[in-house]
């Protein structure tokens, strides 16, 4: 759990670790910081199947899992019909409500 734990942290910081270095590399942070976002999602998802894995009864690991799915159906959904400002709205704030979701459930996990 404590490798868990640290790769999470890890993934977390990534992108502010990245925008920090502003003063030196300029405007490419911004774009290297928002691709970080996306090894952020994956590594996360990653850890999350894998926690579902050990764990397959655990009621918070099944819905993370069961959002990042509805996150991926919505996402293709929302490519198809190009047309439903609100649903790309709302898939703009679930990303970060995912990753702070599985963060409280790690860092839960890791304090029992």
């Amino acid at each position: 759990m404590k490798i868990i734990k640290h790769l999470n942290t890890f993934a977390i910081t990534l992108p502010f670790a990245i925008i920090i270095t502003y003063p030196v590399f300029k405007e490419a942070v911004f774009i290297y910081a928002l691709f970080s976002t996306m090894l952020t999602g994956f590594i996360q998802v990653v850890i999350g199947i894998k926690m579902l894995i050990d764990e397959p009864k655990n009621r918070h690991l099944q819905n993370y899992i069961s959002g990042v799915v509805l996150f991926f159906t919505f996402l293709f959904f929302n490519s198809q019909a190009r047309s439903y400002e609100t649903l790309s709205c709302i898939l703009m704030a679930t990303p970060p409500i995912l990753a702070i979701y599985l963060s409280f459930i790690i860092y839960k996990k890791k304090n029992l």
